[in-house]
This record gives structure tokens, C-alpha cells and sequence, in this order.
């Protein structure tokens, strides 16, 4: 089947089997692998991406259900200044300075799941621990992750 995304603004026509995960697709075919494979059963949350503007776990999301989707990987959300000198996004930014990221398997879904958080903050009304929720990390305590992302929050609700 011919699978037509939108993937971090860029349009994208890949052939899969209907049933591929997403994560596949992405990795794979896409070359993004920014995105994680974790579980592998949702649990994770390794894998976490945006998909017309829902946090999704890619590896639950048949390829099918993407098409004309508009994804958002962990690898759009730098910009590049007008110098050409990449910017990390605030939650990205926030991460590397308060050493949220310790093996990095769980760093694109937890920041991915931040910055949609930080977007939709009404999706989850009791705080950040309600919004990481689905999001797994095994090698560390969360506190330099919560640190980021409060950094991030006091910095500005990122676009």
C-alpha cells in the first residue's frame, strides 16, 4: 500500500504493508530514528510521537491509519536560524541542561509527550505527572526530567 504522510512539515510517499507499525515506517522507510523502539506493546512510551496533534505510540498505530497524517518526530523539532545553526526547541534545550536524558532510549517520547503537554496543557489537569504518565524510564528517577520540563514551562509554552 502507498502511504502518504506529512512528517515534521515535510511530505512523505512510502509503499508498507498496511499493518506495519508506524515506528517501522518511520525508522525504516523515513530514516527517522530520533523515534525509539522500546516495548514494542505501548507500555513504554519509547516510541512517542505526535500525530494530528494527539500523542500516539507509534508502535501501536498501524501505517494505515497514518495516511495524510501529519506526524511530529523528536528530529522537527529543532529550527534552523537565519545563520544556519540549529535551535533547540525549549523542551530539547531544557533536557540538555538539566541532564534529562541518561541512556537516551526514553528522551524523544518523554520530550515529545513534554512539548505536546506544554501545548495542551488542559489534557492533563492535575500537572506534569499526569501528562508523562505513559512515558517509562528505567535508568534514572524522574527528577531531571521534571526539572526540564519545568524549565521549559517557565521559559514560555512552546509552539
Amino acid at each position: 500500500m502507498t502511504i502518504r504522510m506529512t512528517i515534521n512539515g515535510r511530505d512523505c510517499t512510502t509503499d508498507a504493508n498496511p499493518m506495519t507499525p508506524l515506528l517501522d515506517v518511520l525508522r525504516e522507510s523515513c530514516r527517522l530514528t530520533g523515534t525509539k523502539y522500546g516495548c514494542g506493546e505501548g507500555e513504554c512510551g519509547a516510541c512517542t510521537v505526535i500525530m494530528n496533534d494527539e500523542l500516539v505510540m507509534s508502535c501501536l498505530v498501524p501505517v494505515m491509519q497514518a495516511e495524510v497524517a501529519t506526524i511530529e518526530t523528536v528530529e522537527g523539532l529543532a529550527r534552523m536560524a537565519d545563520d544556519g545553526a540549529e535551535i533547540l526547541h525549549p523542551v530539547q534545550q531544557a533536557f540538555l541542561e538539566c541532564g534529562g536524558a541518561q541512556c537516551g532510549i526514553c528522551t524523544p517520547g518523554m520530550v515529545m509527550a513534554g512539548v505536546h503537554h506544554l501545548r495542551h496543557p488542559e489534557l492533563a489537569p492535575d500537572g506534569l505527572a499526569e501528562a508523562l504518565e505513559g512515558n517509562l524510564c528505567r535508568c534514572t528517577g524522574y527528577s531531571a526530567i521534571f526539572r526540564a520540563m519545568e524549565r521549559a514551562a517557565e521559559a514560555g509554552r512552546p509552539a
